[in-house]
């Protein structure tokens, strides 16, 4: 957890970011020097080629003396800066508004508001929105190379920062939009992440338990036999034949405990290998749900005609039971499982007497942290996150997941399909 969140202070790739300054730099320098010696343009050669020096000299210093891999907040909004007052400053000593370039401005703010915080974002968009109107009003005008005057209308010449600043506020609005929305995915990912290894961890645990239980039997039992025979001897005398009944029970407490560590302790650990059928994962989830909940499961697999065995799937396994668990929270009372499969397809049918999906989010469902508007909607919590994780681990795993509301049950329905061919791939 504290990985994830330090994270999130660190959002542009170093090296990425001075690439693309890179090319803007060698853009810059190209374009003035084309302009003065080939097209004759009069300006303020020596001056342009400093400013352009100056970014050259900060992205040097980026690239050379900033270890981190990884660009802080404050420090990308800091040379995001640098980049708007540079090219301000050039554009300033080139013709301000008028310069064909001046689309360019816009391009740092609309940058970071795919990756950076709200405020940075709301800075920089503020930032170039002063430069965008300075250089309307203020900025050295630049001689051209043919003798007539080019005059523009004060339509066209006002026209040009107003487009500037509706397309600002445009761009940044749908990349802000856009990078919230990966930010969120990106979140919802890494907990699935978390979880999944979380899950592999308890398989792991459950795998060393059984065979830690099998590998003790012995000596355990070796033990026992050994302080019965040892309190036979010493019979009559109570200090040592006390010592003996509590070495005892405490052998016996030793295998209690490590019966309790494994989930079936007749077995070995080779069980985590088995390979099962849909339904007899369906069983075990219900079963699961049945000890903690007060709910009826009705389950149906008369339709099941061509059970496949596979392999067990955490990844399956956590998004059943993702799906199965929605629909325990939000069921009135009851929840109905149907498997059917024929020689193509193999799918299962998760149905609820609850309420449903909201009508506002069902276009929705499969996004993480969607909120129904709704005020009388049971999902005030655990809607959108559950069914985002449990949707992407099974289609990760082949599955097609269809969420909508049931004609039959009024309640939600979620259908889960596979190919037959991809259930016995795995």
């Amino acid at each position: 957890m504290e990985f994830l969140n330090n994270s999130k202070n660190y959002s542009l790739n170093r090296k990425t970011y001075t690439n693309l300054r890179w090319i803007a730099i060698i853009g810059q320098l190209v374009a003035i020097n084309v302009a003065a010696f080939i097209f004759k343009f009069e300006f303020p050669f020596i001056k342009a080629n400093i400013i352009v020096l100056i970014g050259a000299v900060s992205n040097i210093y980026l690239l050379s003396f900033y270890v981190k891999n990884l660009l802080s907040n404050r420090t990308a909004f800091n040379f995001l800066i640098i980049d708007i007052l540079q090219l301000t400053f050039l554009l300033f000593i080139t013709g301000g508004i008028l310069n064909p370039f001046i689309f360019f401005l816009i391009i740092p703010s609309v940058f970071a508001s795919l990756s950076l915080e709200k405020k940075t974002n709301y800075i920089l968009i503020l930032v170039t929105l002063i430069s965008i109107v300075f250089l309307t009003f203020f900025h050295q005008e630049t001689n051209l190379p043919f003798p007539k005057k080019l005059l523009i209308s004060e339509y066209f010449y006002y026209s040009i920062p107003v487009s500037l600043i509706i397309a600002l506020f445009f761009l940044n609005y749908f990349a802000i939009t856009f990078g919230e929305e990966a930010s969120l995915r990106k979140d919802a990912l890494n907990k699935i992440q978390q979880l999944i290894a979380k899950e592999h961890e308890l398989v792991s645990l459950g795998g060393q338990a059984a065979a830690a239980a099998h590998s003790l039997a012995t000596p355990l039992s070796t033990i026992k036999v050994i302080t019965q025979e040892l309190s036979k001897l010493l019979k009559g005398n109570q200090d040592i034949e006390s010592d003996m009944i509590l070495l005892t029970e405490q052998v016996e407490r030793c295998n209690q405990i490590l019966k309790k560590l494994t989930l079936n302790p007749d077995i070995e650990d080779e069980f985590i290998d088995y390979e099962l059928t849909l339904s007899n994962y369906i069983n075990e989830i219900i079963k699961s749900f049945q000890s903690i909940s007060k709910k009826k499961f009705f389950f149906q697999n008369r339709q099941d005609t061509n059970p496949i065995k596979f392999k067990r799937s955490i990844e399956i396994i956590y998004g059943l039971r993702n799906f199965i668990g929605n629909a325990n929270k939000f069921a009135k009372e009851k929840i109905f499982l149907t498997i059917n499969s024929d020689s193509q397809i193999t799918e299962l049918i998760i149905e609820d007497d609850g309420d449903g999906f909201p009508k506002d989010i069902l276009d929705k469902i499969g996004e993480p942290y969607i909120r129904t508007k709704e005020k009388n909607s049971g999902t005030k919590s655990g809607l959108g996150l559950g069914i985002f994780i449990g949707g992407t681990l099974l289609e990760r795993n082949y599955a097609k997941v269809i969420c909508r509301n049931s004609i039959t049950r009024n309640g939600a329905e979620v259908i889960i399909r596979w190919r037959n061919k991809d259930l016995i791939n795995f």
